[in-house]
């Protein structure tokens, strides 16, 4: 069994910083997709960034303010957000796409973590 544990949400003003982790543990063979993703109440689940196979993707709203990295001995993927708006406010997901042994792979998602920007 895979399982996504998050931590580093919470309340923050605007302009201050965050850094999220989420930690994969389990019967991994590999992880080849790693993301954030954020939602708000009645809205859609919506791509923050993603990071595979070494190349990284951002949602427009974030670009130059957010930055998602890895560290592939730990099975850990970081968003470090900065300069944080009140839009910014949202449960943010973890994802990870996995081959795990024995043999199979999943989409598997985290507990969500919340954000909260406000003065």
């Amino acid at each position: 069994q895979v399982q996504l544990v998050e931590s580093g949400g919470g309340l923050v003003q605007p302009g201050g910083s965050l850094r999220l982790s989420c930690a994969a543990s389990g019967s991994i063979f590999s992880i080849y997709h790693m993301g954030w993703y954020r939602q708000t109440p009645g809205n859609e689940r919506e791509l923050v960034a993603a990071i595979t196979s070494g190349s990284t993707n951002y949602a427009d709203s974030v670009k130059g303010r957010f930055t998602i990295s890895r560290d592939y001995a730990k099975n850990t993927v970081y968003l470090q957000m900065n300069s944080l708006k009140p839009e910014d406010t949202a449960v943010y997901y973890c994802n990870a796409h996995i081959v795990v042994v024995p043999p199979g792979i999943g989409n598997y998602w985290g507990q969500g973590t919340q954000v909260t920007v406000s003065s």
